[in-house]
């Protein structure tokens, strides 16, 4: 369902006018927190070409790192389902839980107790002051839509997400679904 005031928990979808912005170019984003001081979320459909091993050595894993967003991206953030484990998590909605205590996090891996269904790791994040994010819906740089997935969002497949959103939206949108990351390639 679209909506047009963004709240907590949604997901908020490049709109395909914002060609050539690195960061949100197609991008998917899971807004963790919003409120009168502006917002913060996760890129979901964004990886890099890192492992959490790559980052952190002493977790020996595999799991994907994605570009969060643009801001603080020398700091690792994660996002999960599983807080029943993860001491000190915060709630973002609908069963998907930000953060919480990262040694556990390690242990778990070490452990198999949790896999990369259950967590999902970012570099960086976005982030938007105060109004920012409203004048950037104005802007009709976003489609604000709720997040039907709920905690299965940390599986989704990103490669076909924004395509998949863009068919959904019908109308100009699916037209763009196929359209070239990059016009110029076209």
């Amino acid at each position: 369902m679209i909506t047009t005031k963004p709240k907590k928990g949604d997901l908020l979808i490049a709109e395909p006018a914002i060609i050539g912005d690195i960061s949100f170019n197609r991008s998917i984003v899971l807004l963790a927190d919003h409120n009168d001081e502006g917002s913060i979320g996760f890129i979901l459909n964004k990886p890099l070409e890192y492992t959490i091993n790559d980052l952190v050595p002493e977790v020996e894993a595999s799991f994907k790192v994605y570009n969060g967003g643009p801001v603080e991206q020398d700091n690792l953030y994660f996002i999960h389902k599983v807080p029943h484990l993860i001491p000190e998590s915060i709630e973002i909605s609908l069963g998907i839980f930000w953060g919480g205590d990262f040694n556990k996090v390690a242990e778990l891996i070490a452990n198999h107790q949790i896999n990369e269904t259950d967590i999902r790791f970012f570099l960086g994040y976005s982030g938007w002051k105060s109004n920012q994010l409203e004048n950037e819906l104005k802007a009709s740089s976003w489609v604000v839509t709720e997040n039907i997935y709920k905690k299965e969002i940390i599986e989704k497949d990103y490669e076909s997400f924004w395509k998949e959103k863009m068919l959904e939206f019908g109308g100009e949108y699916s037209i763009w679904s196929n359209a070239p990351e990059n016009p110029n390639y076209n």
